[in-house]
């Protein structure tokens, strides 16, 4: 099999891969380089009347007309004729050399076929000797480790799930319902030192190897849900900011009955209502709080005072944070309200 073209030889085989891509070769991305070459070389040479004027490949028909047109293959006809003359030149320098030094023949044979052989094993030797990869090489090698690596890790993340899962916890959280929980654990955060103060454990002795000193470990005092310390404002905070504003949310919800035109198709089903409203929940914990935690109204002895001063104490901004959730809330269920419109 013949060598491909001395212009694609020259090419790195991203270049070679581009070149394939742009013509309509199939089946090439399995191919090494110098199959490649070779593939392309036949599949141009076929389709010369296509390609022939495309400027990216005028570099490669160009080399082609110069190899076709090379005097090598020129001299193929006459080699007969030029063989006969060298057999010729050969007699006539044997018989002059025979009259000119007839000592030469006393000469030992084996002179002269060492001298005849030491260039055959010259290139023998040289033959057997590894050369330097060339840059060429060196590239071909980068591009397969990289596309190796790309591929790999590519798949590696794809079945890790990544993806799914960020999915899936973005659709949880972009709900009305998951910003009230959030506000709602936010003051519950604050809350829970308030009325379940921490105690200490025990105390994780310092490792000298690491560097670290002694750590004292603190846990929930279990014993004061025993108490009334930890029940009073525990309920107050839990009437005043989740039942009342649930049944309010419930009884006055507004998006009952809010899609009375609603166009249904076997597709698409019918919105679904809320069980409970959320603005009308952030409308009503509002005015519960400020009642109770802006006011002090005790609804005649009901609540606390103390119970009351401690949740305004231990929730961060006071009533006034509280207040302000119930203002995100509302907001965002106003934006949810008109984006399903």
């Amino acid at each position: 099999m013949s060598g491909a073209n001395s212009w694609l030889q020259r090419q790195r085989k991203t270049d070679l891969a581009e070149l394939a891509q742009h013509t309509g070769l199939k089946n090439y991305e399995s191919l090494k380089k110098s199959e490649l070459e070779l593939a392309l070389d036949e599949y141009l040479a076929e389709n010369s009347s296509t390609f022939s004027s495309d400027p990216k490949l005028a570099n490669y028909y160009s080399s082609r007309a110069r190899t076709v047109g090379s005097p090598v293959k020129r001299d193929a006809a006459v080699d007969g004729p030029v063989e006969r003359l060298k057999v010729l030149k050969r007699r006539a320098t044997k018989a002059a050399e025979e009259v000119i030094t007839p000592e030469s023949e006393e000469e030992p044979t084996s002179t002269s076929t060492a001298l005849v052989r030491t260039p055959g094993r010259a290139l023998s030797l040289a033959s057997r000797i590894p050369l330097p990869a060339t840059p060429a090489d060196v590239a071909e090698a980068v591009d397969r480790s990289t596309i190796a690596v790309r591929t790999r890790v590519a798949t590696l993340y794809k079945e890790s799930g990544i993806t799914e899962a960020t999915h899936a916890t973005r659709e949880s959280l972009s709900t009305v319902a998951s910003v009230l929980l959030a506000i709602s654990a936010f003051e519950l955060w604050f809350l829970r030192p308030e009325i379940l103060a921490d105690r200490y454990a025990f105390t994780i002795p310092a490792v000298s190897f690491l560097g670290t000193k002694d750590f004292p470990v603190f846990v929930p005092d279990m014993f004061l849900l025993l108490t009334s310390s930890f029940w009073s404002p525990a309920l107050i905070w839990a009437f005043t900011s989740a039942v009342l504003p649930s049944v309010a949310g419930y009884f006055v919800n507004l998006t009952v009955g809010a899609h009375p035109n609603a166009r249904v198709t076997r597709r698409s089903a019918p919105p679904a209502d809320s069980v409970v409203d959320p603005l009308t929940f952030s409308i009503a914990k509002a005015l519960i709080s400020y009642v109770v935690y802006g006011q002090g109204i005790t609804f005649g002895g009901w609540i606390d005072e103390t119970s009351v001063a401690r949740i305004n104490t231990a929730i961060y901004g006071g009533y006034k944070g509280v207040l302000t959730g119930t203002a995100i809330t509302g907001i965002f269920s106003i934006y949810d309200a008109v984006l399903k419109k």
